[in-house]
């Protein structure tokens, strides 16, 4: 009983306004921009050409509005978001999160690279697997409906903080007004992880990370338990192999 008091009101110091932390270069620490991404030139991979909606920088109140200028008019359902953000806004997060859940999206961390272009055709795009997702970033991750995190890939989590108070956490003062408004937040939290079929330790392993501490990454076997990722695939699993011999081995 005195853990799980514990757990709730680390959790709930944790859910206020957040900023993710980590080794964000200049583009990562601006705030989240969607784009349109697809592997190419076409002459490369023909009729198996993928793309993906591109998911790059921190997570505010304001990128739900953006994604939902991003996606109007376009027919995204079903795609893929790729992630590669080091976190942000708790509120920001699960709006969004709800958004890509409602448009039957898969999620996946990456990082999308342009390459050079050649003959002033097509820019070349390609998806890196070395990719980090992190504080809020994996409660995004967790809203898809098909999750896939590469071996190559990292997600991070933290016990998050205020905003305004989490470079100096342990000196700094906090109200009963703020406890109470926090627990509150976290409630949402913790409601958002279960409606997208996360678990629970999720939360409880983030709430052991205080601001003070790195950020805690999880192994591939956590990520399958904490179902922040159940496919082995980046986009839909390859067909099976067409073989005259059933007895043949499929190779994937």
């Amino acid at each position: 009983m005195i853990r799980l008091i514990l757990t709730v009101v680390l959790l709930a110091l944790a859910a206020g306004t957040l900023q993710g932390r980590g080794w964000a270069t200049e583009v990562h620490s601006l705030p989240m921009r969607f784009e349109w991404r697809q592997k190419g030139p076409v002459e490369t991979c023909g009729k198996t050409c993928r793309s993906w909606i591109s998911a790059v920088g921190m997570i505010t109140t304001d990128t739900p509005a953006e994604f939902h200028a991003f996606v109007e008019g376009r027919d995204v359902r079903g795609a893929t978001v790729v992630l590669d953000s080091a976190g942000g806004s708790t509120l920001g997060a699960m709006v969004l999160g709800d958004m890509i859940r409602n448009l039957n999206m898969a999620t996946a961390v990456g990082r999308t690279i342009q390459l050079p272009g050649g003959d002033g055709g097509d820019s070349r795009t390609t998806l890196s697997p070395h990719a980090d997702c992190q504080s809020m970033c994996a409660f995004v991750l967790l809203a898809g409906v098909r999750r896939y995190v590469p071996p190559e890939g990292r997600v991070h989590v933290h016990g998050i903080w205020f905003g305004d108070r989490r470079r100096n956490a342990r000196a700094a003062r906090y109200s009963a007004e703020d406890l109470a408004v926090l627990q509150h937040d976290v409630g949402l939290l913790a409601q958002y992880t279960v409606r997208m079929g996360g678990s629970i330790d999720l939360l409880e392993t983030a709430a052991r990370v205080p601001p003070w501490e790195p950020l805690r990454l999880l192994s591939q076997e956590e990520l399958r338990g904490m179902r922040l990722t159940n496919s082995d695939y980046l986009f839909d699993a390859p067909p099976e192999p067409v073989v005259a011999n059933s007895s043949v081995r499929k190779l994937y």
